[in-house]
């Protein structure tokens, strides 16, 4: 029977004991090490998700459409000739453009919004039924968004911001009231679910009431558009599709497809991939912090290891004489750096998944702080990397001192002071 294994770990629980302080030490070091370092990951990780939850709120995969004035002579009409965008232009560029979502806009910047003895000034944003999924206005339990009969019919309905609705009737359920726009009688047949929205073309989706544009336009005579929404099924499909809105424009209205400010574009696709490398880059600052940490803690367990071999030279020397085999000199060295190294890494692990939880029970609504920041998320992933990590510093931290031990010549270690 192979004793090796036993009388190591024996050799190991007789060092551990007699160097108790030591071993505490150790651990304590590791253990705040893997804390920080999963900490701030975890910290990031909140962050990067709250951030694209937030570049979300305002849409995905989107892109907003203005007009102007054309900059460019083309076929020989001259530069500065306006560009406006009209009502039926959105069945233009369906029809044309099948494959992508297309929505149109007209807004109110100021309207007149009275319930019971209490009046606003407040916007309104008229639009296409769709630009509830465009822009994800998603329904609180109990509402809807406007259906395609509402747009045909043009009924007098509105889709109420939470933020709007609250100002408007408090803590009442707003659903199946009446409430004045403009002098004229609205149903309010939803309520927006609140969302954390970050970048916007206009006032903040939970400060806006919509309304179904075939009504607006009925009733303001009005045929021009503010801007046109349109949305792709993946973002590799936005630049093809902003190219054919360009060319399909250009040709209606005669301009260069080129002509930047004839029509300017806003590829929030584009915002996307910036805010990602921005995001992951935060990770990496978090992530590289947290592995100093851990490195600095790794050097103070392979300082250890080392003080350790220094003192026990002589002994090392004696159990040599006696023909102790080198598997007794290093292995028991290279366990209690890497037990160390282990332990400390488990009670750090259990210590930031407790702090983790504790702050997740934070209330977060209301104070837009905490909203931004989001709510830490450990990543499983990264807690195993770490823990792959924190093995291999301890293998090297015990290994190199115990090479250092294993090459102690007895002779000499018998006569070391």
């Amino acid at each position: 029977m192979n004793r090796r294994p036993l009388v190591t770990w024996q050799l190991f629980l007789r060092t551990a004991s007699l160097q108790r302080k030591r071993a505490v030490l150790t651990i304590a070091a590791i253990t705040w090490g893997t804390v920080s370092i999963l900490l701030l990951l975890a910290f990031g990780q909140g962050l990067k998700e709250q951030l694209i939850r937030g570049r979300r709120g305002m849409g995905e995969n989107i892109a907003v459409v203005w007009a102007g004035s054309t900059s460019k002579v083309w076929q020989g009409l001259p530069t500065g000739r306006p560009i406006r965008l009209r009502l039926e232009d959105i069945g233009f560029l369906r029809a044309r453009m099948p494959d992508v979502k297309i929505v149109g806009e007209m807004t109110d910047w100021s309207a007149l919004m009275t319930w019971g003895k209490k009046t606003l000034n407040e916007p309104v944003t008229a639009s296409n039924w769709q630009f509830g999924e465009v822009r994800n206005h998603f329904p609180q339990r109990g509402g809807r968004f406007i259906d395609p009969l509402d747009e045909k019919l043009k009924r007098r309905v509105v889709f109420l911001g939470d933020h709007l609705a609250e100002e408007i009737f408090g803590k009442i359920d707003p659903v199946g009231k009446v409430l004045t726009i403009d002098s004229l009688p609205y149903m309010v047949i939803g309520v927006m679910q609140h969302k954390i929205q970050m970048g916007s073309y206009g006032p903040p989706d939970e400060n806006h009431a919509v309304v179904p544009i075939t009504t607006f336009a009925a009733q303001q005579s009005r045929r021009r558009l503010n801007d046109i929404v349109l949305k792709v099924t993946r973002p590799e499909r936005m630049a093809d599709a902003v190219g054919r809105l360009r060319h399909a424009l250009a040709a209606k209205y005669r301009f260069d497809p080129s002509d930047e400010q004839a029509i300017s574009v806003w590829n929030t696709v584009k915002n996307s991939e910036i805010m990602r490398n921005i995001t992951l880059g935060i990770q990496l600052f978090l992530g590289l912090m947290g592995a100093l940490t851990l490195f600095i803690g790794g050097i103070g367990v392979a300082n250890i290891m080392y003080a350790v071999v220094k003192e026990k030279t002589r002994e090392i020397g004696v159990q040599m004489a006696l023909g102790a085999r080198r598997a007794w000199i290093t292995g028991p060295i290279v366990m209690q750096g890497l037990i160390y190294t282990l332990v400390g890494g488990a009670t750090g692990t259990i210590i930031s998944v407790i702090l983790v939880a504790l702050i997740g029970f934070i209330p977060t609504t209301g104070n837009q702080a905490l909203e931004f920041l989001g709510k830490p998320q450990l990543s499983w992933p990264i807690a195993a990397a770490t823990a792959v990590i924190l093995g291999m510093i301890g293998t090297a931290a015990g290994y190199f001192p115990a090479r250092r031990a294993a090459s102690v010549d007895p002779a000499e270690s018998l006569r070391y002071e």
